[in-house]
């Protein structure tokens, strides 16, 4: 649930706005050449291949395309635009590891030097998915191995990765260089010591909310001896102890170290002793931030002040997994220069939290659990002018618990920060009037995503729906792209949804809904809709039928504990042939029952997958 999310873009307007034209002038120029040529009979006039030309200046120019959807825009004007963009793309993006197979994918991208890769949906972060239900990393590395012998970078989402696949991936490419982890499982210890081993040019080995298996095997001290090239290394989510030792000789011999993210068996004092070996760190998470012991009447504790206060460079601070507030001051030398502070593993509240943020003027990005309560909040607003994104995460996240921060901590945001671009807020109650303002206060929102943890939970001052909040939200926002909708709502906020949600690309909605309407609405309304979750929601098979024009647009669509049917599912199936619909069944659930607990469908080029265990059902 807390993931790290971030996109470059670089532009070239000028070189962009002026292509169409050169690309124009070059054909023309190739065609008249060769037609004076073949009259005249001067041979050196002719252009004998004017496409070969077309395609050169062409890749030339391409190569100044970054964005993903420019290219695809770009591939999609011809044949030869299709081929030559194909052949100037290094780095691929695939949002659903079942879209394409690996086979066509290498076929067509001969010339890829990084592999962007996503798995299971993002339900499966709440335990909505079994385990083992598919997203397999090895035919992939399989096929990489043999198509790009020159690869660098694989960033994999969601993918389950085994200890051979980690190997694959050390022995095939001996120029890689980065390997980043989101939310992969499958792998352990063993694979890791592998890997690091045999990856002399690694830059940034990134395991981020990935469940690492512990093998008992000291994977730390098995990068190469000698200068390492290592940029950024992250561990904090591996659960197991590591060898202090190894990671102290590591860091001191990583000039070029800038990330360092730590586990929690790092203690303060270990800490300690990295941060002076490493004070050009701009990212540092912090492991523990306690001690292992409690020091004796006579020892002396390091001076911690004075080793943040030499990492002049720090911007970006996270960690603090096991933390004792009273280590709290030390950080603060470091506060007026963050623009990233995640503080969403510690339980501090707002007394603790004021020294701290009071001078964090520059502050862009804050994570935090809901410990801080409202006044917490205020605080934030009152400092951070410059917040972009906050995401406020729940301590306690049962329905029926007392909920720390609510309409008046949002307001106070709101008011505050006012160049909020993405929020993510749990709370347990929640007003239309807070949501207005901050659609009104904060216009430039692309992420909104509210979380009232209770079912239906209606406005607590007015008790009306939270129709008017979200409502406000889509129209107020231009620019948003992300929503999750949640509290009591009717298919008005989903009226509201498809009439003004016109950028809205991704849109999660539990808990909410009246009728098949509410869903009509948003499949007929909103354009640009990509990723659709829903759960626990009265949508049905007519509502399900309302988006048959829309399925080959999107990248999925979730559907758990609604109401469909079988049958309703499987005209759909008949109806969309490169649309896989899966049917996903629950334990103790048979599988001929009409009702479907879970669908998954999504866009294939290659049809149903191979792999998909007995728990599911391809239709």
């Amino acid at each position: 649930m807390r993931h790290n999310r971030a996109e470059r873009m670089s532009e070239d307007d000028e070189r962009q706005q002026s292509s169409p034209s050169d690309l124009e002038f070059t054909s023309n120029k190739a065609r008249n050449c060769n037609a004076t040529g073949s009259g005249s009979g001067h041979p050196e006039f002719q252009s004998p291949f004017p496409d070969q030309v077309l395609e050169n200046v062409l890749e030339n120019v391409l190569h100044f395309l970054t964005s993903r959807r420019d290219r695809n825009a770009a591939s999609l004007v011809c044949k030869s635009w299709y081929r030559v963009e194909a052949l100037t793309r290094s780095e691929l993006f695939i949002g659903n590891c079942y879209a394409v197979s690996p086979d066509r994918a290498t076929a067509r991208f001969i010339r890829v030097r990084a592999l962007h890769l996503k798995g299971k949906p993002r339900f499966a972060d709440f335990n909505l998915m079994p385990p083992d239900w598919g997203a397999h990393f090895n035919p992939w590395a399989l096929a990489l191995a043999k198509a790009y012998p020159w690869l660098e970078k694989v960033y994999l989402k969601r993918m389950s990765v085994t200890d051979d696949d980690l190997a694959t991936l050390a022995e095939s490419f001996s120029g890689f260089k980065e390997l980043v982890l989101v939310c992969c499982d499958g792998f352990g210890t063993s694979g890791l010591a592998i890997f690091v081993s045999k990856c002399r040019q690694l830059r940034v080995l990134d395991l981020i909310e990935s469940e690492v298996t512990d093998d008992e095997t000291d994977w730390i001290s098995c990068f190469p001896e000698g200068e390492s090239h290592l940029e950024s290394l992250i561990f904090d989510c591996v659960e197991c102890p590591i060898n202090f030792e190894a990671l102290e000789r590591l860091v001191a011999r990583s000039p070029s170290l800038k990330k360092l993210r730590l586990n929690r068996h790092v203690s303060i004092g270990q800490l300690y002793r990295l941060m002076i070996r490493a004070p050009q760190l701009t990212h540092l998470g912090t492991g523990s931030f306690s001690p292992l012991e409690v020091a004796g009447q006579g020892d002396q504790e390091p001076d911690y002040v004075t080793a943040f206060a030499a990492c002049r460079s720090l911007v970006c601070l996270s960690g603090f997994r096991e933390i004792i507030p009273d280590y709290l001051p030390a950080i603060y030398p470091v506060c007026s220069n963050l623009t990233s502070l995640n503080f969403s593993y510690a339980n501090i509240d707002a007394e603790q939290l004021k020294p701290i943020i009071s001078n964090c003027h520059k502050l862009q990005v804050f994570w935090v659990l809901d410990s801080i309560c409202d006044e917490g909040l205020q605080a934030v607003a009152a400092t951070c002018k410059e917040l972009r994104e906050l995401r406020v995460f729940p301590i306690d996240a049962r329905e029926d618990s007392d909920g720390p921060v609510s309409e008046v901590g949002l307001q106070a945001i709101s008011e505050g920060c006012r160049k909020l671009q993405s929020i993510l807020y749990f709370c347990q109650r929640m007003t239309n009037a807070a949501v207005i303002a901050m659609s009104k206060n904060c216009p430039d929102l692309v992420v909104f995503r509210l979380c009232i943890m209770g079912r239906h939970r209606p406005d607590p001052v007015t008790g009306d729906p939270m129709d008017d909040g979200f409502g406000a939200i889509v129209m107020n926002c231009k620019k948003l792209t992300r929503l999750a909708v949640s509290g009591l709502l009717t298919d008005k906020a989903f009226d509201y949804i498809g009439r003004y949600g016109k950028l809205v690309r991704t849109l999660s909605v539990a808990f909410a809904g009246d009728s098949d309407m509410g869903l009509k609405y948003v499949l007929e309304g909103c354009p640009q809709l990509q990723k659709l979750e829903i759960r626990d929601s009265p949508f049905g098979d007519a509502a399900l039928r309302s988006g048959l024009h829309h399925y080959y647009n999107m990248r999925f669509l979730w559907m758990s504990s609604c109401s469909l049917t079988r049958q309703g599912c499987q005209e759909i199936a008949h109806a969309m042939d490169r649309l896989v619909v899966e049917v996903i069944r629950s334990i103790g659930e048979e599988e001929m029952d009409d009702s479907v607990g879970t669908l998954y469908m999504y866009r294939s080029l290659e049809g149903p997958r191979t792999d998909a265990p007995k728990f599911v059902t391809i239709l």
